[in-house]
């Protein structure tokens, strides 16, 4: 306990013979931090908080064109207020940095300015509505706050308000430019398609009516017809068999009839025009059968009135041509009949080649239908694909119509300020208090870091137990400090000095407490409540 005691009244002497070590670092490093109060420009602060409320129409009914997740489209508008442009309005407005305007760039400033505005975000954990409820939570941005800090309080209040509303503009602007521009995209995109469906509707009636009889939708129709002509051409290849056999038969009864030479040749006159008759009704005067038939009639005519003028005496003429003079009546009959059956052959033959030549055509449109049907069917594909996506894009036209109504009329989400900016009453910046006390606790090191130095610097002997250890002689006798009248006037004089500082120091740090903590009515009503509660 004796070694104890001694330690510590060596520490007591210590501290009394370097109070002033101690005590002048102290109050030099607390003055620097007081004039770092006193130099340091109050800054004050002013928060708007803005809400974001959700569409007031459930998205189940009314879908919005407007994306994408909150803390997105705050920071794109952000980038926005925060560009250059709008700055600069909101500096020359409220003549902001008048004084770094002069000595910086206007670049320099609008960064000073940027790093005074300061944007916040609340969230809260919700359910995931598209789970109906269930499941974890996640955190959603459901509120946001602005800030401005600068050193007129109420300027500090008019740019956090009019950053507020800046963002609230931006926000309506933003939202009314992405739906409108997505009804207007989406409009644009079915005028295009709808041009394309006309245009394909154009091509396919167009094609249709050039292959109108090779459409797949006639292809039972025209087998049917080829199947129906088919039977004809047979029935017409039997009939033409048949009046064949017949005119062979009656040519051969012709030829069996006995006539004398005037006989047959007007047998043959009466063949001759009735196959001129026949020839006239098929072919034109120019034709050569027809002149070469005439060409016979002719001859056969100066035959026959060269006969006629030999038969009768006296070179008369008979009073009748020698076509019209009377013959035998079978083999009329008979050159009749042939010659009625020749017209059915030649009319049997005109039958057959005109069905022939609609068998052949029927024939090509089915060997071309199917390749009429697959470009047929590749054009109603594309047509079918055309209209669904027209019909698809007039959905959404009309969704973002209806998401471009709920834009304007203010339904769909949006920022509300619950919360305006308000007059700062205090500064945030400096903070007086962390400064001090920073100081006081710097003093108190730096005076007990002075102290030590020179205490462990100082090789002065300062007891008889000390000199004595250095020696190894022992001490006879101590004296002690003799104090005159000038010591103790002296230090009655320290002594008033000290207790001046004292109270001065005590008057100025209620002053500050005053003016840059908190008014000391403020205070005392404070501390007044307080202690009644107690």
């Amino acid at each position: 306990m004796e070694e104890e005691a001694k330690g510590i009244n060596d520490y007591t002497e210590i501290l009394r013979r370097r109070k002033w070590s101690i005590v002048i670092p102290a109050l030099a490093v607390f003055l620097v931090a007081f004039m770092v109060v006193l130099l340091l420009p109050p800054i004050y602060r002013s928060t708007s908080t803005i809400l974001i409320e959700e569409q007031e129409i459930p998205r189940e009914y009314v879908a919005t064109t407007v994306t994408g997740f909150a803390e997105q489209r705050l920071q794109s508008i952000n980038q926005r207020i925060m560009s250059t442009t709008r700055l600069l309005e909101v500096i020359n407005r409220f003549n902001l940095y008048e004084d770094l305007r002069k000595k910086l760039t206007t670049e320099e400033v609008i960064e000073i300015m940027r790093k005074d505005i300061r944007m916040d975000t609340i969230s809260a954990d919700v359910m995931d509505k598209r789970r109906g409820g269930f499941g974890p939570t996640a955190p959603v941005t459901i509120a946001f706050t602005l800030s401005y800090e600068g050193k007129n309080p109420s300027v500090v209040q008019r740019v956090a308000n009019v950053l507020a509303s800046l963002f609230l503009e931006e926000n309506l602007k933003e939202r009314e430019q992405k739906s409108t521009g997505a009804f207007k995209f989406l409009d644009e995109e079915a005028r295009t398609v709808r041009k394309q469906l006309e245009d394909l509707d154009a091509e396919i009636a167009v094609y249709k009516e050039r292959h109108v009889t090779e459409l797949p939708e006639l292809l039972q129709v025209n087998l049917q017809t080829l199947d129906r002509i088919e039977r004809d051409m047979d029935m017409s290849r039997d009939q033409l068999r048949m009046l064949k056999e017949r005119e062979g038969s009656l040519q051969v009864q012709l030829a069996a009839i006995p006539t004398d030479a005037a006989n047959q040749d007007r047998t043959l006159m009466k063949e001759l025009k009735a196959r001129l008759v026949q020839l006239t009704s098929r072919f034109s005067d120019r034709h050569p059968d027809v002149i070469k038939t005439r060409t016979e009639i002719a001859e056969l005519e100066k035959r026959l009135a060269a006969q006629t003028k030999e038969d009768m005496p006296g070179g008369e003429r008979p009073a009748f041509s020698p076509a019209d003079q009377p013959d035998n009546p079978a083999y009329v009959t008979l050159a009749s009949q042939l010659g009625s059956t020749q017209s059915e052959i030649d009319s049997v033959k005109r039958q057959i080649d005109e069905l022939t030549r609609k068998r052949d055509d029927y024939r090509r449109r089915m060997e071309l239908s199917p390749k009429v049907e697959e470009a047929y069917k590749a054009l109603l594909v594309k047509r079918n694909n055309t209209q669904a996506k027209f019909d698809d894009l007039m959905k959404k036209a009309l969704e973002a119509r209806v998401a471009q109504g709920l834009e304007k009329e203010q339904m769909g989400e949006k920022f509300t300020l619950i919360d305006p900016a308000r007059l700062p009453e205090k500064p945030v910046k400096p903070n007086i208090p962390a400064i001090l006390l920073i100081g006081v606790f710097l003093g108190i090191g730096a005076g007990v870091g002075t102290a030590a130095l020179k205490e462990f610097s100082d090789q002065s002997v300062r007891s008889p137990k000390i000199l004595t250890d250095l020696t190894s002689l022992p001490v006879l006798v101590s004296i002690p400090n003799i104090i005159t009248k000038k010591d103790i006037a002296k230090k009655k004089r320290k002594r008033k000095i000290i207790i001046v500082s004292v109270i001065s120091g005590i008057i100025l740090c209620i002053i500050i407490f005053h003016f840059f903590v908190m008014d000391l009515d403020v205070f005392w009503a404070r501390l007044t409540r307080r202690l009644g509660k107690i």
